[in-house]
């Protein structure tokens, strides 16, 4: 079980603003989790939207710049413990840096950087300073997929043969509406870094193949398409993975998918037995053993749920509980973990932290050099 909380921490924002969805999932997931008080924001580079944001959210503190507010909040008697960036991915360098230079925790959305020289710097900011730094890969925070990374742990399907991991869109079927931010600089070079859609969803399902698994994914063969609008980047990305002791793997991502939604997949299979979830119906898991009929393990106490995965239940069967469940979870286990690494401690929570935010980042690059190469393969696997 998590430890009860004593008191709760206190977290600011930079973006998340008016109209900024991600934004609204982080400080939804801290509201949930009991355990973080939002106290203090630069919600937008736009002052105006930056003070009305501030406003709806009812911040004690508002900022129009995230440099000004990180010296301000360091500074500050009562100032903020961490700060949850959720702004495009070409500013999370510049902003992390300025939060961990002034001692102020980081929580990062994914992918962490969009460069490997940035996110060298970053290991090395962190480790050099100590100051706590976690990335916001949010779907290993389901409380089945702690289930399938159990089962596969204690041997449940034997070992590891082969995984396989999606995740497919469908909202760059069509050409990008220009008013549309955020598919804009998703889709611009100079603002996504070399990968769009690899960089964007497809880092979710390497961390998440990896997560279960527990295998490194040591190299990558992709191949890039445009099979949607006319844009400039790719928006589907095909890869075969070679993982551990040459496991086989494959990723597929795509934006560019007529009828899917939120489609991330993984499916693992070992000598005895497999796994398969979907993040669309994430509170079930199908166990087939070799031989066997094909048995669905739902979420709820008991019933073969490992302890690993129900701590994390909140609801009994029959009451969903879906991705807003996991962001509480996220920022539950974020706050456990920036505690105890205060304390000199290690707390007992899976959090993602920077060299698995830079592990993503070099994935991306070596995706990119590989699709570049005609499909040649690359090595992938950061050991931080």
């Amino acid at each position: 079980m998590w430890p009860k909380p004593t008191k709760r921490l206190k977290l600011g924002f930079v973006g998340g603003g008016r109209g900024a969805l991600v934004g609204e999932w982080h400080a939804m997931g801290a509201r949930m989790s009991n355990r973080w008080e939002i106290v203090a924001g630069a919600l937008s580079s736009k002052p105006d939207i930056a003070a009305e944001s501030a406003k709806d959210w009812m911040l004690e503190r508002s900022y129009d710049d995230f440099a000004v507010m990180a010296a301000a909040e360091a500074a500050h008697p009562d100032g903020i413990d961490a700060v949850a960036i959720c702004t495009p991915n070409h500013t999370h360098f510049t902003i992390a840096k300025a939060f961990l230079e002034n001692g102020i925790g980081v929580i990062c959305d994914k992918p962490m950087v969009t460069t490997m020289d940035e996110a060298r710097e970053l290991v090395s900011l962190v480790q050099q300073s100590g100051v706590f730094f976690g990335v916001t890969y949010t779907y290993s925070f389901h409380s089945m997929v702690r289930q399938m990374k159990a089962m596969v742990a204690k041997g449940m399907i034997g070992k590891v043969r082969q995984a396989h991991v999606e995740y497919v869109q469908d909202w760059a079927s069509g050409a990008s509406d220009p008013a549309t931010k955020q598919a804009a600089w998703r889709r611009d070079p100079a603002l996504a870094g070399r990968a769009s859609v690899t960089g964007d969803i497809g880092t979710h399902a390497f961390h998440l193949i990896h997560f279960v698994t527990g295998e490194p994914v040591n190299e990558v063969s992709a191949r890039f398409h445009i099979c949607g609008g006319a844009e400039r980047m790719e928006d589907t990305a095909f890869m075969q993975l070679k993982m551990g002791a040459d496991i086989p793997a494959t990723l597929w991502c795509t934006q560019a998918a007529p009828g899917n939604a939120c489609g991330l997949r993984l499916r693992v299979y070992g000598e005895s037995g497999g796994l398969e979830w979907n993040q669309e119906h994430p509170e079930i898991v199908h166990h087939t053993r070799v031989g066997e009929p094909t048995q669905i393990l739902m979420r709820g106490h008991g019933k073969g749920m490992l302890p690993e995965a129900e701590h994390m239940i909140r609801l009994p069967r029959g009451h969903a509980e879906g991705v807003s469940d996991a962001w509480c979870s996220l920022y539950t286990e974020m706050a456990i973990a920036l505690e105890a690494h205060r304390a000199g401690e290690r707390a007992n929570v899976m959090v993602p932290d920077v060299v698995d935010g830079a592990r993503g980042v070099f994935f991306v690059d070596a995706s990119a050099d590989s699709a570049e190469a005609d499909g040649a393969w690359q090595k992938c696997w950061f050991e931080g």
